[in-house]
């Protein structure tokens, strides 16, 4: 630097050869705060691997709990979230100095923290719902495996069928069913089960009379509270979901309750009987259900949104299963229902669902948001509505709708989702026998 000085100090012009001399002190400079900055941002504490509770934190003092664990995969630093059996990867995991940005495979969700002294963390959990963002203050604490706690001996075991009622508002109840096992610790897994899906893997705890049973996966985030009255009724209940939404609910023990039929969600209008539709998927191209690829096939239509986590259970099932029939004469083609009519924005919410599963069927973007009224009249008029997400239509080989479903039990309702995948190949192994 003294030569630079000794140029100031003169106060003449500069030459060429000044120049030169400068532009080699500028490099040296520059290199030396790209070595500093390398140095700080190394001296930046990492991330733990191991064990974490995470906690979402709302304005009423309510608690949404759930673990995760930090490890290194391929060299690159991931999470799993974990809810009861399913361990949920998230590979979008970066880190500047003792910031940290994490950003869920789907929903439009992530988490903007910092790495603080102790090591633990803190910062907004963010969702993006459209237009509208939603932020919950989040913190999590390393070497944590407990959910809720467990300080009180269970004064029941609730394991087993419950009959459930949500309440909906203005005197409508919505009939679910709560499926859980409780073990002798007092840890409980399980789920509730609705006409248009379940509530995924749930997990939580039972202590003294107190119930709380929650899940996380970026596009759900709730915790269930209740009070034991015995070991046939449970009082006091809500659900918390998000920053702000709070439902109260009832259950009670019943071994035979059933669900009402989904098939009411969906229907064919009178004198309907086949789909006509074209949209462009999110590859670019524009197809149509006329079109000679689902000539003489069993086309399975799927009617999702990336939004909804059902459809992502859904949309794993169906991308295996097109994988191991293909090749029998199935064809698979994804409606989606996005949160906006554009193209490029729900593309780009659609394409991470598609990379995730390795979906090899095409996903349509309908351009009609999913919060559109006149969604059903817009896209497929042939039907009297679409209440229900995921609903998946069945057309056999002669172009004419078999079966409507709505609603999927996913892998978190067990012997459930085994009874689904079994009805629904049979179902479609007796279409494929049929002539075309």
């Amino acid at each position: 630097m003294q030569e630079l000085s000794e140029l100031y100090m003169k106060g003449r012009c500069f030459t060429s050869t000044d120049f030169t001399i400068m532009q080699k002190i500028y490099r040296y400079f520059f290199l030396i705060l790209i070595l500093l900055g390398s140095f700080v941002a190394s001296q930046a504490q990492r991330i733990k691997p191991g064990i974490w509770q995470g906690v979402l934190q709302r304005p009423d003092g309510q608690q949404i709990i759930f673990n995760f664990e930090s490890a290194t995969l391929k060299g690159r630093p991931v999470l799993y979230v974990i809810n009861a059996g399913e361990r949920l990867l998230v590979d979008d995991v970066r880190q500047k100095g003792d910031s940290l940005w994490i950003r869920m495979p789907f929903f439009a969700s992530g988490f903007a923290l910092k790495v603080e002294k102790n090591g633990n963390l803190k910062g907004l959990y963010i969702k993006s719902y459209g237009a509208r963002k939603e932020e919950i203050p989040f913190y999590a604490t390393h070497g944590v495996a407990e959910r809720y706690p467990l300080n009180k001996p269970a004064v029941a075991d609730i394991s087993g069928r419950w009959a459930v009622g949500f309440n909906a508002g203005n005197g409508k109840v919505q009939q679910a069913i709560g499926e859980f096992a409780q073990e002798p610790g007092g840890r409980i897994t399980g789920t509730f089960l609705t006409p248009s899906g379940d509530y995924r893997y749930l997990e939580g705890s039972v202590s003294g009379d107190s119930l709380h049973l929650s899940g996380f996966d970026g596009g759900h985030a709730f915790v269930f509270t209740a009070l034991l009255n015995d070991k046939d009724s449970i009082g006091q209940a809500a659900v918390y979901s998000g920053l702000k939404a709070t439902q109260s609910w009832t259950a009670r023990r019943n071994d035979t309750v059933q669900l009402p039929d989904e098939n009411t969600y969906t229907k064919l209008r009178e004198g309907e009987s086949r789909l006509n539709f074209r949209f462009r998927a999110t590859s670019g191209e524009w197809v149509s259900i006329n079109d000679a690829r689902y000539k003489n096939k069993v086309v399975i239509v799927q009617l999702l949104g990336s939004w909804c986590p059902n459809c992502m259970d859904e949309t794993a099932y169906l991308s295996d299963y097109y994988t191991r029939n293909k090749a029998r004469g199935v064809e698979i083609i994804g409606l989606a229902y996005e949160r906006t009519g554009d193209f490029e924005a729900s593309r780009k919410a659609l394409v991470p669902f598609q990379k995730r599963y390795n979906v090899k069927y095409p996903f349509l973007v309908t351009g009609v948001a999913v919060s559109d009224e006149r969604r059903t009249e817009k896209t497929l008029p042939q039907l009297e509505s679409i209440k229900a997400f995921p609903t998946s239509i069945v057309i056999d080989k002669k172009g004419t709708i078999r079966k409507i479903h709505s609603g999927f039990n996913g892998p978190g309702t067990g012997k459930h989702y085994e009874e689904f995948k079994k009805e629904f190949e049979g179902f479609i192994g007796e279409l494929l026998k049929e002539p075309s």
